[in-house]
């Protein structure tokens, strides 16, 4: 084989591992939703309160979530819809930035919402413009928790009055039964999303809500490994 043949063998090999490397590495029984290499299947929401024009783009097989311009978040969204179901991703967050992972969102960003902030109570359950009837508190992740790298969520959401189930790194955290459907309207279905807060920069009256301390100039979220399996 001559040697420029060699050298494109080579090439295409290194092009075919780097390929292979950004596949989704899921747990048996789930389907990726991220392929690792781009934002097919996923969409930025144009009419949430959080800002319309927030970075999201992909690096080495996951999603980087940041603020643009700084101040203004967002939500990436999947393009379908879920109801009963088990999402299963893997996070690695930075310290003073706020975001979270959102359940049954709708377009606006009303959901159930796993909330990512550190320091802070990231994998507690809250609500996202819904009233929450009953919160969820991760009262053990500090116990599994590994600081500055990659951890696993696994959330199974059932039901038309939501049953909601978190563990982190394999820990269960919570099993909260809603004693009713917090959504208007009674939607029982809505789109995955991944939060990236705003904050208080362009606007001094809502400082003491969301200080700029909550997502600090450079700080990211970055998600890899998400999966859907459907529930009946």
């Amino acid at each position: 084989m001559s040697r420029q043949k060699i050298i494109w063998l080579a090439f295409f090999l290194g092009v075919i591992a780097g390929l292979e490397a950004q596949e989704p590495t899921l747990p048996a029984g789930f389907t990726p939703i991220f392929n690792g290499r781009n934002l097919d299947g996923w969409h930025i929401s144009r009419s949430t309160h959080q800002g319309t024009t927030p970075d999201f783009h992909v690096e080495d097989g996951a999603i980087i979530c940041k603020e643009n311009p700084y101040g203004q978040g967002g939500l990436l969204m999947s393009d379908n819809s879920y109801k009963s179901f088990e999402l299963y991703i893997e996070a690695k967050i930075d310290s003073f930035s706020n975001g979270g992972i959102f359940l049954r969102s709708n377009e606006g960003g009303a959901a159930y919402q796993v909330e990512m902030v550190l320091p802070g109570n990231t994998g507690d359950l809250l609500g996202e413009r819904i009233p929450v009837s009953k919160s969820g508190q991760a009262r053990k992740r500090e116990k599994v928790w590994k600081a500055h790298d990659w951890n696993s969520f696994r959330i199974r959401m059932i039901g038309d009055t939501p049953r909601i189930t978190v563990w982190i790194n394999g820990e269960l955290m919570y099993d909260v039964q809603e004693p009713k459907n917090d959504f208007i309207a009674g939607a029982t279905d809505g789109m995955i999303a991944l939060q990236c807060h705003w904050t208080a920069l362009f606007s001094p009256a809502a400082g003491k809500g969301m200080p700029l301390s909550s997502w600090i100039p450079g700080a990211a979220h970055r998600y890899r490994n998400i999966g859907i399996k459907i529930l009946k």
